[in-house]
Order: structure tokens, then sequence, then C-alpha cells
């Protein structure tokens, strides 16, 4: 029996009064990776925030580990979020603290106290994106492949029930982006379920996995060719 992590029902997602996408019927289980592709403007970027409770849903049903986004309070929002790791465009790392600091202020934000397991925490997460060594370093003193790689290790802080990576790959140089792109499979094949939002299409060539696609006002899954 597979687990569902994720899942929206004859769903309208708005932007303000603009409807953007229209009867979403989507499902995620646990382990899955599936791609969120579509041109700039169709609607990946509100998708992920209506997850993450950034955009309210109003229509339809949505269930997201265990949150009914319909009837979540604004209150729920930080819990919903501690259960999800999410990875931005623009890292989003705080330029005056270290790495390790940047980790430890996220860890300390959601409750942890204890000092060796915040150390251990950190030390584990930064192992898992080959960045052990950094974490004395400023953000401005890494590249930007390190910087996402950074950024996914904070995303995986709390042992999220799904990863939402919205454009990983969006500022990074076609090779960096597949070495980004590796961390995330090694992750997935360590069981973490991940909605990646991207429009670099040779990922999803090199990278083949269920996509869905947003083009007007729909969401649908594209069947890849077999080559």
């Amino acid at each position: 029996m597979s687990e569902t992590v994720l899942q929206l029902k004859n769903v309208s997602i708005y932007q303000g009064d603009s409807m953007v996408l229209s009867d979403v019927n989507f499902e995620m289980n646990k382990g899955d990776f599936v791609y969120l592709i579509g041109k700039t403007g169709s609607g990946k970027s509100s998708f992920m925030k209506t997850l993450y409770g950034d955009l309210q849903l109003t229509e339809g049903e949505g269930h997201v580990v265990d949150y009914n986004l319909r009837t979540m309070k604004e209150n729920d929002i930080p819990f919903l979020r501690r259960k999800l790791g999410i990875v931005f465009q623009d890292f989003k790392l705080l330029p005056d603290r270290t790495i390790n600091n940047n980790l430890e202020f996220v860890l300390k934000a959601t409750g942890w106290k204890d000092k060796t397991k915040i150390k251990e925490r950190i030390e584990a997460v930064l192992g898992k994106v080959a960045m052990k060594t950094k974490g004395f370093k400023f953000p401005h003193e890494l590249s930007g492949g390190e910087q996402q790689r950074i950024a996914i290790a904070r995303a995986l802080l709390n042992d999220p029930e799904l990863i939402l990576a919205d454009e990983p790959t969006g500022n990074l140089d076609p090779q960096t982006s597949i070495e980004v792109m590796e961390v995330l499979r090694d992750i997935n094949n360590n069981g973490n379920t991940i909605l990646m939002a991207t429009h670099d299409y040779a990922l999803l060539l090199k990278y083949p996995s269920k996509t869905l696609k947003c083009d007007e006002n729909k969401v649908f899954e594209v069947v890849q060719r077999k080559s």
C-alpha cells in the first residue's frame, strides 16, 4: 500500500481574482519524483505556493502531508512547512551567517534545543549533499551550485515528508545543474519524495521521471516517449 503524500481533487488555483489553473487532479506517493514543467507564467509557481500555504486554496480539495489546504488556519502554516522541504531558485541563504549558522538558525526556529543534536543534524545533512567541509564558510564564498546544495541540505533538516523544489537549477549553468540534479536524485533514491518545477528540458531527457505540465490553465501528465 503506497502512502499518499499529496492529493489534489478538482482544484482551482487563483492569484488574486484571476484563475491561474483549473480542475487540477493530482496525487503523489511517498518516494515519487515528479517534474512540474510549463512556460513562464503558466502557473508552476502558483501551484507550488498553494502547496506550502503561500496561496490559499479556495476551490476543490487539497491534502499535503496530513494537512487539509482548504481548512488549514493561518497558524497551521509554519507546522505544514516543517513537514516540507522547500528549495528556491535563489537559495535564500542568510548572507551574514556561516553555512553552519544558517542551518542552526532553521533548527532553532523549528524548536531544536539540544546543541549536540543540532550539530549532529547539520553534519548529517551537509554529508548528504557532499558539503561537509564547507560549514564554516559564508554564502558569498561559495559558488552558485554549492549554495544550492546548502539550500537542499537546509530543506532536509527536519526530515521532510515532501520536498518542493521550485526551479532549483534556474540560476545555474548546465554542468552545475547536472550536479545539483544528481544530489536531488540521490536524495530521492534514499526515500525522499520530490516535486520539482523546472523549465530545463535537458534535465528531463537526462533523468526521465513522471512529468506534469501546466498549460492553458490546466495541469496534465506528459507521457514521455521511449527513445
